[in-house]
């Protein structure tokens, strides 16, 4: 695994689609990264970079605001040299890219699955028997990325298949097969990737400023 570096196309179409399946507005190229405007009250707005470059640099010593992230496809102590000592740096994320085909996994008894679509983002629900929500997640395929996003199950209902049926669902509504399948995994979910044949392309770390 690279220490630092990822394809810049395949970031940018990530982060278009994340953005796509968020309702947040597109990226936009600034300071050799892309910015996306979030206007949330946890995140005003957010920087990505595939690679490191003079421009984070440059944020990290003038960036003066809270809720304005700098990410990077490196490990911590690369992003952490180039935005110095006032950032906080974390990098317990990984991008990651699987080009095989995913397995099909049947949703497992007690539990139904159904997928939604609306403007290019397809929605997956699963509830229990009962009516109790169980799993959910998102998809967008855009400029031969089929990326997933916020792919949770609920605690009460992990281990029992949940997630790889829901990717697998998600998966076959793919439309390119030339697509690749595109995420960025907690320490959490990276597990589940690996388990389904995915591999890590990049650490993905995360600058904030300290209090």
């Amino acid at each position: 695994m690279p220490e630092a570096g990822a394809d810049p196309a395949l970031v940018a179409a990530w982060l278009s689609a994340r953005s796509t399946a968020r309702g947040l507005p597109q990226p936009v190229p600034d300071h050799g990264g892309l910015r996306v405007d979030t206007k949330a009250p946890t995140e005003k707005r957010r920087y990505v970079f595939a690679r490191p470059c003079d421009g984070l640099a440059v944020l990290g010593g003038t960036i003066d605001e809270a809720h304005v992230p700098l990410k990077l496809c490196a490990s911590a102590n690369v992003l952490a040299g180039l935005v110095g000592p006032r950032w906080v740096v974390d990098d317990s994320a990984a991008m990651m890219m699987c080009e095989a085909a995913m397995p099909v996994r049947d949703t497992p008894g007690g539990y139904g699955l159904t997928i939604d679509e609306d403007g290019g983002v397809f929605r997956c629900n699963i509830r229990a028997v009962s009516g109790e929500h169980a799993a959910s997640g998102y998809a967008v395929e855009n400029a031969g990325a089929f990326v997933f996003d916020r792919i949770v199950t609920e605690p009460a209902h992990q281990r029992r298949g949940l997630g790889s049926a829901m990717m697998a669902a998600l998966a076959a509504r793919r439309r390119s097969s030339e697509s690749r399948f595109v995420l960025v995994a907690t320490v959490a979910g990276r597990a589940l990737y690996e388990s389904l044949g995915w591999l890590v392309v990049a650490p993905y770390a995360t600058a904030t400023l300290r209090p």
